[in-house]
């Protein structure tokens, strides 16, 4: 190493950075164009059928979850439903709306694979006070 060595070492630091997939991701800003919710927290769409996604190991559950189509772009994402028999209110073409999970850097929370949103509302009625009874489905 030299008195006159600084640019040298200063564009091959420059050069070795697009090595690290995290620095790539970052300068490219795939996250924000990959995400379907666009950046925003929540997003309406359209179920489009009810599924059930396995629980890792070691539990064996199965997580209701079900298929919902953006209305802001049509992408098509898994929502997890939330709470005990939450899944009886909700139907095919129903309008639910959906937010993220929250789990680290954007990714699956607990033991669902893949699935990293969830139904707050259908048809404009918060989901939680559906499942405790208060209220009633609305009508489409």
């Amino acid at each position: 190493m030299g008195l006159n060595n600084a640019k040298k070492i200063g564009e091959k630091r420059r050069k070795d950075r697009w090595k690290d997939k995290n620095y790539i991701a970052r300068k490219l800003n795939l996250y924000e164009k990959s995400d379907p919710l666009e950046g925003k927290n929540q997003a309406k769409g359209i179920v489009l059928q009810k599924v059930q996604k396995e629980a890792k190991q070691p539990n064996s559950a199965m997580r209701k979850c079900c298929k919902v189509q953006l209305k802001k772009n049509g992408r098509s994402i898994t929502a997890f439903i939330p709470g005990n028999l939450a899944q009886k209110f909700i139907e095919e073409h129903d309008e639910v709306l959906v937010q993220r999970i929250g789990g680290k850097q954007g990714r699956s929370k607990g033991d669902i694979p893949g699935v990293r949103f969830q139904v707050i509302q259908v048809n404009d009625q918060p989901l939680h006070l559906l499942v405790k009874g208060k209220i009633e489905k609305g009508r489409r």
